[in-house]
C-alpha cells in the first residue's frame, strides 16, 4: 500500500465517520464542528486527486463562511431544538424521495463509467494532463471563456438572492433613533446651528 492510498483511506474514514456524527449528534454545535471536520477531510481527498482548486474553494467558502456562520447562528440564537426535532417525521417522506433520487443519479454515473470506461474521452473539452496545465488554470480557461456569461448570470442570481434575504428579514423597530445619511449631508449652518441670546444674569 502506497503513501497516497494510506492517506486516502485515512481521509475517507474520518470524513465518513464525521459525516455520520453530523446527523447523529444531539448537540447542534457539535454537529457543526463535525461538519467542519468533514469539509477538511473532503478537501484532503480533493488534493489527492489533483483538484487543488476545489479543495481550496471547499475550505474558503464552506469552512470559512458557511459552517462558521452557521455555528455562530446556532450559538447566538435561542432555538428550541426539541420542538424542531418533533416535526422530523413529517418531512421523512420528502427526505426519502430526495435520497432515492440522489442514489439513482449516483448509480447512473457510476454504472455508466463501469459499462463504458472510454466515455470520458468523448467529452468536448477534456481536462488536460497536470504536466501540461494545472487544474486551476484549466478550470479558469473554461469558466472565463466558454461559460463567462453563465458565470456572470450566476453571480447576479446570488446577488438578487442576498438582497431579497436582507429585505425580507429587515424589520424597522419603532421608537429607535436611526441614522439618515442624506439628511445629515443636506444640513446647512442655518439648520445645524442655533444661536441663543442669553440675557446677563440668566441661564440658558
Amino acid at each position: 500500500m502506497g503513501l497516497q492510498a494510506l492517506f486516502f483511506y485515512l481521509f475517507a474514514f474520518i470524513a465518513v465517520a464525521s459525516a455520520f456524527m453530523v446527523i447523529s449528534a444531539r448537540n447542534p454545535v457539535h454537529s457543526v464542528l463535525f461538519l467542519i471536520l468533514t469539509f477538511f477531510n473532503s478537501a484532503g481527498l480533493f488534493l489527492l486527486t489533483g483538484a487543488e482548486f476545489l479543495a481550496m474553494i471547499l475550505l474558503v467558502v464552506y469552512v470559512g463562511a458557511v459552517a462558521v456562520l452557521f455555528l455562530f447562528v446556532v450559538m447566538m440564537l435561542d432555538i428550541d431544538f426539541t420542538e424542531l426535532r418533533s416535526g422530523v417525521l413529517e418531512y421523512a417522506p420528502v427526505g426519502a424521495l430526495i435520497g432515492v433520487i440522489l442514489a439513482a443519479e449516483l448509480i447512473v454515473v457510476i454504472g455508466g463509467s463501469v459499462i463504458s470506461p472510454d466515455i470520458g474521452k468523448t467529452v468536448a473539452m477534456p481536462i488536460p494532463a497536470l504536466t501540461e496545465r494545472t487544474n486551476t488554470a484549466a478550470l479558469g480557461d473554461v469558466l472565463y471563456t466558454h461559460y463567462v456569461y453563465f458565470f456572470q448570470i450566476a453571480g447576479l442570481v446570488l446577488l438578487v438572492a442576498m438582497i431579497g434575504a436582507i429585505v425580507l428579514t429587515l424589520r424597522h423597530r419603532q421608537n429607535i433613533k436611526r441614522q439618515d445619511i442624506s439628511q445629515q449631508v443636506a444640513r446647512t449652518p442655518a439648520t445645524a446651528v442655533e444661536v441663543v441670546k442669553v440675557k446677563p444674569g440668566q441661564g440658558v
